[in-house]
């Protein structure tokens, strides 16, 4: 399951996981962010209850944009223990996105 991201809810979904959490940066009129979606998704699915999936519209949350320095879409980060532990931007394929929750 994923979880979209806000400004709100930030602090209990991310900050005070207790399971690394990868957030998916992402836009509506991004073309690989549309790519990278079903990828997202696959995670979600393939790794529930092991990983939290969020999802941070950049258009509609741009103060978690910010704070997360995004310059570039899309942008998957993942979070271990409320710090920045990977990330990567541009589309990658669903074996990129496993070797980063290793």
């Amino acid at each position: 399951m994923e979880i979209t991201l806000t400004k709100e809810n930030f602090e209990n979904e991310v900050m005070k996981s207790d399971k690394p959490v990868l957030i998916d940066f992402w836009a509506t009129w991004c073309g690989p962010c549309r790519m990278l979606g079903p990828v997202i998704e696959e995670i979600a699915k393939k790794y529930d209850g092991v990983i939290k999936v969020c999802k941070v519209n950049v258009d509609e949350e741009p103060s978690l944009a910010n704070m997360f320095g995004v310059s570039s879409i899309p942008m998957v980060v993942l979070m271990k223990n409320g710090k920045v532990d990977k990330t990567s931007i541009g589309y990658k394929p669903i074996e990129a996105i496993e070797e980063m929750l290793k």
